[in-house]
């Protein structure tokens, strides 16, 4: 066909990363982006960082500028969402009633803010942090200071937002389901190095504790199960996200924890493809499918995707990453945290100084590393991972050994 449509359906960073590749690798048909946000498309991370914290504008976390789309002919239709597609006629169907053909579909719905889901939790002083509109709303609670402020929730967002409403001044208290906080994420004695990070920062604790309502008559309380009625002016539901995959199961694609993909970001229907965090990938390295909400994800398969829809070799071959800053505290992470379990960690440098870089052995490989406070080892630690060589502890853990050498 001499000018193919690609129309892809979701216009966060996958997305735009589709729509971005394909033009820079001369693609001549239409694009359309549609987005259900009235906002171009943008990055998530700074929401629960530099903008959240005051550091820094909201324009920072725009993916290109506004004009970018119309120099670039992408053709951004805000306001719109996705509902079903017929397969067979390759078309979708929109939420204005509309029908739009394409050539190839591209699925970027992400994922959304899961709910409290407790008696009260509908209450105006409970904020969910997902879009630019979520974070403005609890970034101005929170920048008045001397607020008691509930973080429901001890995974990174929740952790994040802990760190930035500490920096307005505020009274801070998590709870988290865990024994303590990132527990799942990084494993009990990296979990509790946070924890202890955000303890010295002033945060209070409820672990192992589960939320059963909040009470806003009067004045608003978080309700545990153990009965603790914790006061709150503002409390932040950072209880996860669940992939917005409906739009797939509507057609009959196949899904599972995300539109499950192949290694080119191809669904189970042809022409069809699904990035970032709708998507679960099957990732080549590790032999199974991953699915992973990281920014770094959605420039990945939006990648491979763009790559696949023009007929190239297309596959998910970057490991996965991501990053955090907690107070004077910034961390990078590499690697497959499913294969973590069970495994061994290995530490080179001082853990209770918060500088030092984490290494996880399965079978005396590298399968993830984290680094703490400690700078320019990433292209290291992803080369030990890659590579899938033994490696002996004892030198992982010698910071006299160069790891370049390793």
């Amino acid at each position: 066909m001499s000018n193919p449509t690609v129309v892809i359906a979701g216009a966060g960073l996958a997305g735009a990363t589709v729509a971005t590749e394909l033009r820079e690798r001369g693609f001549g048909g239409r694009i359309l982006l549609l987005g259900l946000e009235e906002h171009h498309p943008y990055i998530r991370p700074p929401l629960s960082k530099e903008y959240l914290k005051g550091d820094g504008p909201l324009e920072d976390a725009a993916v290109h500028p506004d004009e970018w789309y119309a120099e670039n002919a992408v053709e951004f239709v805000p306001g719109v969402e996705a509902g079903s597609f017929e397969a067979s006629a390759h078309e979708l169907f929109v939420s204005d009633g509309g029908r739009i053909t394409y050539d190839s579909l591209v699925i970027a719905t992400g994922a959304r803010a899961r709910q409290l889901g407790v008696p009260g939790s509908g209450h105006g002083a409970v904020f969910p942090l997902r879009t630019q509109e979520d974070s403005t709303s609890l970034r101005s609670a929170l920048e008045v200071g001397g607020r008691r402020v509930v973080v429901v929730g001890s995974g990174w967002i929740g952790m994040e937002v802990a760190a930035a409403a500490r920096g307005y001044g505020n009274d801070v208290t998590v709870v988290g389901r865990a024994q303590v906080p990132l527990r799942e994420a990084i494993g009990r004695e990296l979990g509790g190095m946070f924890e202890r990070l955000h303890r010295d920062n002033g945060v209070a604790f409820r672990n192992d504790a589960t939320v059963v309502g909040v009470d806003g008559g009067g004045e608003q309380f978080v309700v545990l199960a153990t009965g603790e009625r914790l006061p709150a002016d503002v409390v932040v539901a950072g209880v996860g996200a669940a992939p917005n995959s409906l739009v797939a199961e509507r057609a009959g694609v196949a899904v599972a924890d995300g539109i499950l993909t192949d290694k080119g970001m191809r669904t189970s229907i042809d022409d069809v493809y699904a990035v970032g965090d709708v998507a679960n990938p099957f990732l080549p390295a590790i032999g199974r499918h991953l699915r992973s909400e990281h920014w770094a994800n959605a420039i990945a398969s939006g990648t491979v995707a763009a790559h696949a829809i023009l007929g190239e070799r297309a596959s998910y071959d970057d490991i996965p990453y991501f990053y955090s800053d907690q107070y004077d505290l910034g961390m990078e992470y590499s690697g497959y945290a499913p294969l973590t379990a069970g495994s061994r960690v290995v530490f080179r440098g001082d853990v209770e100084s918060r500088e030092f870089i984490a290494f996880w052995l399965r079978n005396d490989r590298v399968v993830a590393g984290m680094n703490v406070n400690v700078w320019d080892v990433q292209d290291d630690i992803q080369r030990l991972i890659r590579s899938g060589e033994r490696v002996e502890a004892d030198r992982l853990a010698d910071e006299g050994v160069d790891l370049a050498a390793l």
